[in-house]
């Protein structure tokens, strides 16, 4: 099947292209698409996603573009399991964050969106993976993969920790909002790729913000008050269940990965103290040291993760 098969008639022709992007966990193949003077992107699902899980998803993206929290769905080929959407073009959530001088601006704005996503009314037949299941169901897939020992530390602490109880019910919850999900427009935060969408508690959304944006406690607890719309004074104690969660199933998912990229797993050199914070793996990764899409990459990755997750 060509690429462009699945885009409306009028997108197609001699003068229209498409780039590949970057392939997600679930296998999509994701293209931007220049077609008739404008961009779009173009996302056709892998063949392991099965159909229920792509229409869910579909049903998710569509209600949070009805909110103004995602990108319009313009095309959907049915048949091909194909979703066009207008491409936007990034100013960069994280360096709006990072930017003293509109750091606050950028957090605020970012605990009121998460909140008006988490105010969107569910569907009846609204369903999804817990993180629970998904790390019990990772450390399976990781048997017979050489880990170092903090590793399987940090995982089995996390499957055996007893969860706090639910402040309320399940909310509208994207559930992997890692900063590739996150655009910024340069006015507002719209959130992408929505296949693991579904009913969740509240607080792992932000827990998931927290561990990639590396905020500290002070910082979690403005994300919280500009979530809640009042001042925040302690952590609850479901943020901080899911923020170690969160680490610990992000952590196991990249190890994966790279198992799944013939890395050849630990070599008995790696420390919980020698394994580099998920600060310093993002400073290499700017340098050009490591690059997330290889083996090496994501194995780092997936350590100062598990790491992150035994510190929080």
């Amino acid at each position: 099947m060509n690429a462009d098969e699945c885009l409306p008639p009028a997108l197609r022709g001699p003068t229209t292209t498409l780039t590949p992007l970057v392939r997600g966990l679930s296998g999509a193949a994701v293209y931007r698409v220049e077609a008739a003077g404008a961009q779009y992107v173009l996302k056709i699902a892998g063949a392991s996603e099965r159909d229920a899980d792509w229409h869910h998803a579909l049903q998710m993206q569509r209600l949070a573009a009805e909110a103004g929290l995602a990108p319009r769905v313009l095309h959907v080929d049915e048949a091909r399991r194909a979703v066009l959407t207008p491409f936007i073009v990034d100013r960069s959530f994280v360096g709006y964050l990072r930017n003293p001088g509109t750091h606050e601006a950028a957090l605020a704005q970012l605990g009121r969106t998460v909140r008006r996503l988490h105010e969107v009314p569910l569907p009846a037949n609204a369903s999804g993976r817990q993180p629970l299941e998904f790390l019990a169901q990772t450390w399976e897939q990781l048997a017979g993969f050489a880990l170092p020992a903090f590793v399987r530390d940090g995982i089995q602490r996390a499957l055996a920790e007893p969860a706090p109880a639910e402040e309320g019910p399940p909310v509208f919850s994207h559930n992997d909002l890692n900063p590739g999900n996150l655009v910024y427009d340069g006015e507002s935060i719209l959130f992408l790729d929505w296949a693991t969408a579904g009913p969740q508690d509240g607080s792992y959304d932000l827990a998931v913000l927290a561990v990639f944006l590396r905020l500290d406690d002070a910082t979690c607890l403005r994300l919280l008050s500009a979530y809640d719309g009042a001042p925040c004074t302690a952590l609850p104690a479901g943020f901080v269940y899911h923020r170690r969660l969160a680490a610990t199933l992000a952590g196991a998912v990249a190890l994966l990965l790279a198992r799944q990229a013939k890395h050849a797993g630990a070599t008995g050199a790696e420390t919980l103290a020698s394994t580099p914070a998920l600060g310093e793996f993002y400073q290499r990764m700017m340098k050009g040291e490591l690059k997330l899409g290889t083996p090496e990459g994501q194995w780092w990755f997936g350590l100062a993760l598990l790491k992150h997750g035994l510190s929080v």
